[in-house]
């Protein structure tokens, strides 16, 4: 079956997940003990507190860095497994890879 754009924004889903994708490689290519560097290099800032909420706030800065995205919205899902990407007639999860996902599960709250 065929997936035929709905609304004008739909058009430019896949230029934006790519390019979200690809800003997500170097993090899902890190190791645990790699990625807070790889993120720190990527944001040019440490990690300042390390609750959940603010790791999964510099997850997206990292897959958000330099992307236009053309009126979709960007958010980190509850499980913390992928960026979702929303706003047109479709939904889109890219993953973030295991690493990414143990670093948000051993955040503390906040």
């Amino acid at each position: 079956m065929s997936l035929h754009p709905r609304e004008t924004r739909d058009l430019a889903l896949a230029p934006v997940a790519v390019h979200v994708d690809m800003n997500l490689r170097p993090l899902r290519e890190s190791g645990p003990e790699e990625l807070e560097a790889t993120l720190q290099l990527l944001l040019d800032r440490p990690e300042v507190d390390q609750s959940r909420v603010s790791r999964e706030r510099r997850v997206l800065a990292a897959a958000l860095r330099g992307v236009d995205l053309h009126g979709w919205n960007a958010a980190v899902t509850p499980d913390g497994s992928a960026v979702r990407l929303e706003g047109g007639s479709v939904t889109l999860d890219l993953a973030v890879g295991a690493t990414v996902m143990r670093h948000l599960e051993e955040a503390g709250t906040g």
